[in-house]
């Protein structure tokens, strides 16, 4: 149902840009499907290529099942030189290969989105970007695609990055008080790395968009949203919580039948993520450690942070040859093909959720009321699982390594964990009000569906008058 439309307001036309990965590519789809059910026409501007096969894939469903109110418009990146930039991850490159391509937006905004109410921007993009799009005439948005934390994270690092030379084992961000050095993005303690570049970059450039939507709600992290609507970090346009934004149903990703067999809140659900490749050693602690957890399981194994390259991986030589498959039969299933992980997180067989934190994944517990047993590898992962366990929806042991680190986390560890986690059903119910209240925060009258209703509504208002005015002599 589209929210009312105010007199003189005109339906807004909103083009959406997102970056690369899953990560940042879901909340897009998720947005355009409810800007589209409120009204809204979109436009979705697709980067192409994409880098992994789940983004292409992901893309080519929601256009086939999405409103006649969204439409595509392919952006064909210039072909970009890796060895020219100062990282090797495939999706920091892709950022890259984006940004040194931006100057070609502007006639595709010019000649293909006319009458537009405003272009809403990854924030991975956002410094290459927003140049273009002043230059055309139209007011730019930001998506900021993790937590409310990691904003404020954002924006205080540009001005404060040069403490982290000193001999101070924290970091400041007002509105979050001193953080510890090595909760930030492992990337960011090497002030040549390509991500620190475009960190900072975009960091500066949030001051001066119109707006910053964020996948967050006021029940969950309200603090920070607060303190970054009130100047504490620095002088911001309005932070817009928006969430959580509803998962969009895939059509072609079949259900788990296996959930289907197991006792109500008995599952633990392990998954790291699109992009969360664990060391082999690793995969195989986890391993033993869901065996000696006695729990049942549902693991989506993965080797590499590029789907394309887990493509030809064998589950038995992934896990160790070891009869782990056997003798986990019944008990335990891991499966490497993309599964619905919002249909996971929904079954009633799944009382747990062992978790990298990319924030997606965090709304998508949260929206269910399922635990999250946290496990933060890298990036903004473990400012999310802060927020987590700040936020009572989980706990974070840590202690426990992350990418890059030496020490392994051991099987009996992991066990002792995952026990705790699914081990009662008080466990398992704790999160429940965490879910009631996400669920409020999105239904009509929620705190997050108000605050997109009035964007909307301002956008109309906008349009209507930029159209008045151009047909006046």
């Amino acid at each position: 149902m589209s929210p009312p439309t105010a007199e003189g307001a005109r339906t807004p036309r909103v083009a959406l840009l997102p970056s690369a990965g899953m990560g940042h590519l879901t909340p897009f789809l998720r947005l355009a499907a409810v800007l589209a059910a409120r009204g809204c026409d979109v436009t979705l501007i697709t980067p192409h290529p994409v880098v992994s096969a789940a983004e292409a894939r992901h893309i080519a469903a929601f256009l086939a099942s999405a409103s006649p109110r969204v439409r595509s418009l392919e952006f064909r990146l210039l072909p970009f030189d890796a060895a020219s930039a100062t990282s090797t991850d495939p999706f920091f490159l892709q950022f890259e290969a984006i940004r040194r391509s931006a100057h070609l937006l502007g006639p595709l905004l010019a000649s293909a989105c006319p009458a537009l109410s405003a272009v809403v921007t990854d924030v991975s993009l956002i410094s290459a970007v927003a140049p273009v799009v002043a230059a055309v005439g139209l007011p730019n948005y930001v998506i900021f695609t993790s937590s409310a934390a990691m904003l404020a994270l954002c924006v205080a690092f540009p001005s404060a990055s040069a403490s982290l030379g000193g001999a101070a084992d924290t970091f400041e961000v007002p509105g979050l008080a001193a953080l510890p050095i090595n909760w930030l993005p492992q990337p960011l303690r090497d002030p040549g790395n390509l991500f620190t570049t475009q960190f900072v970059e975009n960091g500066r450039e949030l001051t001066r968009v119109d707006g910053i939507m964020i996948n967050t709600w006021d029940a969950l992290e309200g603090e920070t949203l607060a303190a970054l609507n009130a100047g504490a970090v620095a002088h911001l346009p309005p932070v817009i919580p928006v969430g959580p934004l509803p998962p969009v149903k895939p059509r072609s990703i079949p259900g788990i039948p296996w959930l289907d067999d197991q006792p109500e809140r008995s599952v633990v659900y392990v998954s790291f993520g699109s992009r969360t490749a664990l060391s082999a050693e690793q995969i195989r602690e986890l391993g033993a450690g869901l065996e000696k957890s006695g729990c049942r399981f549902l693991w989506a194994a993965k080797s590499k942070k590029v789907d394309k390259e887990d493509d030809g991986v064998v589950l038995e030589e992934l896990l160790g040859d070891d009869g782990f498959l056997r003798r986990m039969e019944g008990r335990g299933l891991v499966v490497k093909d993309w599964v619905d992980q919002d249909a996971v997180l929904a079954h009633p067989a799944v009382g747990g959720f062992l978790c990298h934190c990319g924030w997606n994944s965090v709304t998508e517990a949260a929206i269910h009321g399922v635990r999250v047993l946290a496990w933060p590898r890298h990036g903004d992962q473990r400012l999310n699982a802060w927020v987590v366990e700040r936020g009572g929806l989980g706990t974070w042991p840590t202690e426990w390594s992350w990418e890059g680190d030496a020490e392994l986390v051991s099987g009996e560890e992991i066990a002792r964990r995952v026990r705790e986690l699914v081990g009662s059903p008080d466990a398992s119910d704790a999160a429940a009000p965490v879910g009631e209240e996400a669920v409020r925060a999105a239904e009509a009258c929620g705190s997050s569906r108000k605050a997109l209703d009035e964007l909307i509504e301002k956008w109309g208002r906008q349009l209507g008058t930029r159209s008045d005015g151009m047909r006046r002599p």
